[in-house]
């Protein structure tokens, strides 16, 4: 596993590359260009620049999160196809500037779901929670207000304002769109961008959805092994992959991680390793790396990894607000160094331990 963190750029993010240097085994950053809007076809020499930025700090550009999708091509609307060449143009300059791993996401309207952002721990530490009960009481339109309100000022990843400001028009375009339909929808979009895929060597990292159940009646598709396991036969291409997300696939108790990772030998492009707490029916909240701090096994789920010869970029993921940080919630520095270097203990084990 190359170790990584994501970073979403100098006019973005409140850790600097610099520091992210300074993190013993972090050789890598996950990236992306921040500002461009679902649909846009990105800028070549703008890639240029971001990978230029990342080298000259002396880490490696490992990958993109994300190059989002946009939601004509989610609900199979009259105009995807535009919007999916568009993708593939984005995807031949990423292909052409030596970038071969792309985190996207499926999810309807809201990328990630939160009941808090700042929910306080016992030790004074601050994590993002989950409460089903508190989800339902919101208006969904009124969502957006509610995560904002403690985003420490930074735009969110998959709550960009310009976004959130048509809500009602997003669950007007999803009103009609069953699972069946959005998994219909993933698998043409899949289909049409295997070509430049396949010409340029890029592992295509679907991310599941977090948390992973329906929320406010939007359907979910990518929420556990079966139905991670469908997508992949029906793109059956070895560019078709995963994104490894422990904490979004952890949220449902069901899904037992170690062996959805056994199961997804060689379709596992990307990891994002962390650990929640479930606090009770529908409610969980982040934790610490180490395992008896939430309800993940962190050493099983790394013994997956690594017995099924995964290679690929992984990061900690989000993780506690320590310190008396102020950055994007969940994405500070600190917290995210301990992540890393817990989690590069545990493979330094696992390889010593194959070793003797």
């Amino acid at each position: 596993m190359e170790m990584t963190l994501r970073w979403y750029g100098e006019k973005f993010d409140s850790v600097k590359l610099k520091d992210i240097r300074q993190i013993p085994g972090v050789g890598g950053v996950i990236t992306t260009l921040y500002h461009t809007k679902p649909g846009e076809e990105w800028d070549e020499n703008e890639i240029k620049e971001m990978k230029r930025t990342v080298e000259n700090s002396g880490l490696r550009l490992s990958g993109i999160e994300s190059v989002n999708i946009h939601d004509s091509i989610k609900v199979g609307d009259k105009d995807r196809d535009m919007y999916i060449e568009r993708y593939i143009n984005t995807l031949e300059k990423l292909g052409r500037n030596g970038i071969n791993m792309v985190c996207y996401n499926f999810m309807p309207v809201f990328d990630w779901t939160r009941s808090d952002l700042a929910k306080e721990r016992p030790d004074g530490s601050t994590v993002l929670a989950y409460d089903q009960k508190v989800i339902d009481m919101i208006d969904p339109t009124e969502m957006f207000s509610s995560v904002d309100n403690k985003s420490n000022g930074f735009i969110l990843p998959g709550w960009e304002p310009e976004r959130m400001a048509k809500i009602k028009e997003l669950f007007e375009m999803y009103e009609d769109v069953d699972s069946e339909k959005l998994f219909s929808n993933l698998v043409y979009f899949l289909k049409a961008i295997m070509p430049v895929c396949d010409r340029y060597d890029i592992d295509m990292a679907i991310h599941p959805d977090d948390p992973a159940w329906p929320v406010f009646g939007l359907s979910r598709i990518i929420t556990g092994k079966e139905n991670i396991l469908r997508m992949l036969h029906a793109v059956d291409n070895v560019h078709n992959g995963v994104t490894l997300c422990t904490g979004s696939l952890g949220s449902n108790r069901e899904n037992d991680i170690p062996d959805i990772i056994r199961s997804l030998k060689g379709r596992i492009h990307f990891a994002h390793v962390r650990n929640i707490k479930y606090t009770g029916d529908g409610t969980f909240e982040e934790a610490a790396h180490l395992s008896s701090d939430g309800s993940l096994d962190m050493y099983e789920i790394m013994k997956a990894l690594y017995e099924t010869g995964f290679d690929g970029p992984g990061r900690p993921d989000q993780g506690r607000m320590i310190w008396g940080e102020k950055a994007m919630p969940g994405y500070g520095l600190y917290y995210r160094a301990v992540g890393a270097a817990c989690l590069n203990g545990i493979w330094e084990s696992l390889k010593k331990s194959e070793g003797r």
